[in-house]
């Protein structure tokens, strides 16, 4: 279901990037004042969002959030042509050859002459031809097809090449190494394509091999069947030299290229000497072979490979030292959502990552799918929340007790299965795995792991989910990205579409919460704890009637103030009031507050005394305290 907020926020349109003309180009973002939603995972359709489908609006922690979708990187274009009626994203002007149109940033080789390839960017065509580079001493010769002979065996100078990694040397970062699924290693070299920018806007990053243009400019064509390249324009059949190593035409708007490429050297840039009137500079003369390399103080032999780091090997070749690293590929900053930087220790790369799916359970039970679905369910039976119902490795089923209440129901026990192992979670953090009540930290080998945190248990399986337990009613299933679309039960598929999470057992999308709470009923009926209820029970006006506002008040007060910007209150505030309605130890408020903390512990936002603000108790004060009234907290 999609609704249409009427009054959203007040749109300032940023603008994306300007021309040389000063003409503001279509908006990538917007900023403004934030709205609060109420239904989480809810889409919403926005009026005031110019070019509407191109923004995906849901209600994500309590505001309404927008995103744009996710358009090619311009960086660096300096033809940028403007979206389509149909289209989104701004392009860079493509290449035609032949009449075959070849979209900026690709490549494609000649079909008769492998070693001769074209590159397109940003309109312009580059044509060059590969220089092969064979770093073993009996390569294999070339396939047909294909340019260059291969290495059998997948490491350059030390280094190791991965089928999804390709690696360059140090000396010259030209070089492109590539090693295929059959352990076949391919190394070549081409030319930098010609670049489509001012000179005043091209930059070369040290280690990079070609330079290229910083900024972005929409795309000014020049007079009919001229070219623009730079700042500079040439008439039609015009040929040009750009340099010593580069020689250009053009024809029908379109500037095309021939550049030399120069051959690989072994010695560093830093060594290599230009000569007058030529193109590729050269090193030294050789010098005498050596049978060892000094590297920092330390002696290798001839052969002899070595790690510096995570990013660079080493290796001895004739007295000289030759190094290798692998070509991180470049990241779109920020990361997509649901998403993180990571940078995984040992390896060279960083790398965006998918986070972890987390289903949410706390109070009268209010549940937050996988997926970010917010509903109320208010069974006193034993359900299932989650499972893996494709290959059925796991399943997580709850038991919730109504407390000698009418309406309400609160989550007593977990039982989870992963194999032949079944870990019971109780009251007052008790634990039984395989039926026998265990100490924490226990662990089954390579298996499973149960610890303890300040306030809650943690069970981690082998196979990735993760349970977290407060010992109260407050529960986490946390899934990796491995199992979505395969998981089913009150946690949802885990499918990154909120609004289908309501399906049935049968596999029918519902749009009532307790119908679809009910199709995932297990176990007899006698699990089932829910008195009958009474007769013409208006709970609703008995709840309005309760002065429970200035216990749930807290949620709203600066004691969680740090976390309001990211996490809108309200969902809970709400979900407090309900909690309190039928509440038996008058506390109940607190399993609001606990799932609103570990959203914002989830967010990076630590609020370390909340607890004591409020007065809420963790399972483990109850497991240790002596048995008595209930405790009931006297706010001023």
């Amino acid at each position: 279901m999609r609704r249409t907020r009427r009054r959203l926020l007040i749109l300032v349109l940023s603008l994306a990037f300007v021309s040389s003309i000063g003409r503001c180009v279509a908006s990538e973002s917007i900023i403004g004042s934030r709205e609060t939603c109420d239904i989480e995972g809810e889409d919403f359709t926005v009026d005031k969002i110019p070019n509407t489908r191109c923004f995906n609006c849901l209600c994500k922690n309590g505001f309404v959030e927008c995103r744009k979708q996710q358009c090619p990187s311009i960086e660096g274009c300096y033809t940028l042509l403007e979206p389509r009626e149909d289209e989104c994203c701004h392009r860079c002007k493509g290449c035609v050859q032949n009449g075959v149109h070849h979209g900026s940033e690709t490549e494609w080789i000649e079909e008769n002459d492998p070693c001769r390839i074209f590159s397109c960017k940003a309109g312009v065509i580059t044509e060059s031809r590969l220089h092969c580079y064979t770093p073993c001493s009996n390569p294999v010769p070339a396939a047909a097809g294909q340019c260059c002979p291969v290495c059998v065996g997948c490491h350059v100078n030390g280094q190791l090449v991965t089928a999804d990694r390709s690696v360059t040397t140090t000396e010259d970062p030209c070089v492109t190494c590539r090693c295929n699924a059959a352990g076949r290693l391919t190394c070549a070299k081409q030319a930098c394509p010609v670049l489509h920018c001012p000179g005043s806007k091209i930059v070369h990053d040290s280690g990079e091999c070609c330079p290229r243009c910083k900024g972005s400019r929409r795309y000014l064509s020049p007079p009919k069947g001229a070219c623009m390249l730079g700042t500079g324009v040439y008439n039609s059949g015009m040929q040009f030299y750009l340099d010593q190593c580069t020689r250009c035409s053009c024809s029908n708007s379109t500037v095309s290229c021939v550049r030399e490429t120069c051959p690989v050297h072994d010695c560093p840039a830093e060594h290599q000497i230009a000569l007058p009137g030529r193109c590729c500079p050269q090193c030294p003369e050789v010098e005498e072979v050596r049978p060892s390399c000094t590297y920092a103080g330390k002696t290798y032999g001839d052969g002899e490979s070595w790690k510096l780091d995570s990013c660079k090997a080493c290796a001895c070749m004739q007295g000289k030292v030759r190094c290798a690293m692998p070509m991180c590929p470049p990241l779109n900053l920020p990361c997509p959502p649901n998403s993180r930087l990571e940078h995984p220790e040992g390896q060279c790369c960083p790398r965006c990552v998918e986070s972890d799916g987390v289903c949410t359970v706390f109070g009268d039970p209010h549940y937050r799918t996988f997926d970010g679905k917010f509903f109320s369910f208010k069974g006193a039976c034993k359900y299932q929340l989650a499972s893996d119902c494709s290959g059925h490795t796991f399943s997580v089923r709850v038991t919730n007790d109504a407390r000698s209440t009418r309406f309400s129901a609160w989550t007593k026990t977990i039982a989870i299965k992963v194999g032949d192992l079944k870990v019971n979670l109780g009251q007052k953090m008790r634990v039984k795995v395989n039926g026998k009540k265990v100490d924490i930290p226990y662990r089954v080998a390579n298996r499973l792991d149960v610890n303890r945190t300040a306030d809650s248990i943690v069970v981690s399986t082998q196979i990735g989910i993760k349970v977290l337990w407060d010992g109260i009613s407050f529960l986490e299933v946390s899934a990796p990205t491995s199992y979505r679309g395969r998981l089913c039960g009150l946690c949802g598929n885990f499918n990154s579409l909120p609004k289908d999470d309501f399906t049935n057992r049968r596999g029918k999308l519902l749009q009532d919460p307790q119908p679809f709470g009910q199709s995932w009923l297990v176990g007899a009926k006698r699990s089932c704890v829910r008195p009958k209820p009474m007769v013409n029970f208006d709970r609703a006006k008995r709840c309005r009637g309760r002065k429970d506002h200035r216990l749930c008040n807290r949620l709203r007060s600066q004691i969680f103030d740090a976390c309001h910007k990211k996490v809108n209150p309200t969902m809970y505030y709400k979900a407090c009031l309900q909690d309190m309605c039928e509440c038996p130890t008058e506390n109940c408020y607190c399993e609001s507050f606990t799932a609103y903390a570990h959203e914002c512990k989830r967010l990076g936002i630590q609020l370390p005394h909340w607890r004591k603000s409020t007065r809420c108790r963790t399972g483990w004060d109850q497991f240790s305290a002596p048995a008595g009234p209930s405790f009931v907290p006297r706010f001023p």
